[in-house]
């Protein structure tokens, strides 16, 4: 009798312990695989923050002063080893950039998906064996405004015609644009970082 209790005791701690161990591996192969998850959507998302950066303070000024997206994404490609492509036509972009959304050209695309028919794609090159990283970046809703596109911004220094009296100042309302950004590994969309963006120039 003392020799079956015995038995049954030993065999329940086998099987506790075998579960606990089990529990263990568990966890610990998923926290790799967390932590894996993780890294790749960490560097897709520093990747698309990089293609929003350029995308807001390089191209869309240089477009606004008045040069086609093709120049600007070919100059970009003459002094970095990112490959800037522009996929949508310099006068559709120029339709985004200018003018409202509802009187933008037919052929121009206002689908939320960056990836489809983006107006810029980045191209990051890593170092081999890393495989590249593409933004795609993409205006899908523009609010039209009247700020200056000279690229010349004036400053009132108590001598201008401005503050004059009897001058009246024209009411500023800026350009709004809404845009969406996606970063991923180059032709793999299975990790990536999405955005969208509210742009004010």
């Amino acid at each position: 009798m003392k020799k079956g209790a015995a038995l049954i005791t030993v065999m329940a701690l086998i099987f506790v312990t075998s579960g606990m161990v089990a529990a263990v591996y568990y966890f610990l192969h998923r926290g790799i695989e967390v932590s894996s998850l993780e890294k790749r959507y960490s560097v897709a998302r520093e990747a698309g923050l990089g293609g929003i950066e350029v995308f807001t303070k390089e191209i869309i000024p240089a477009a606004i002063s008045g040069k086609d997206l093709s120049v600007v994404a070919a100059s970009f490609n003459s002094i970095t080893n990112a490959t800037v492509a522009s996929s949508a036509t310099n006068a559709c972009f120029s339709d985004k950039l200018f003018k409202a959304t509802d009187d933008w050209d037919s052929a121009c695309s206002k689908s939320l998906d960056p990836a489809s028919n983006p107006d810029v794609t980045f191209t990051l090159s890593g170092v081999a064996p890393a495989q590249p990283f593409q933004v795609f970046a993409k205006i899908v809703d523009t609010v039209a405004g009247n700020s200056s596109t000279s690229g010349i911004t004036l400053e009132d220094a108590g001598g201008t015609a401005q503050a004059q009296t009897g001058t009246i100042t024209t009411q500023h309302f800026p350009y709004v644009y809404v845009f969406e950004a996606q970063g991923q590994k180059q032709n793999d969309a299975s990790t990536k970082a999405n955005f969208e963006v509210l742009y004010v120039y």
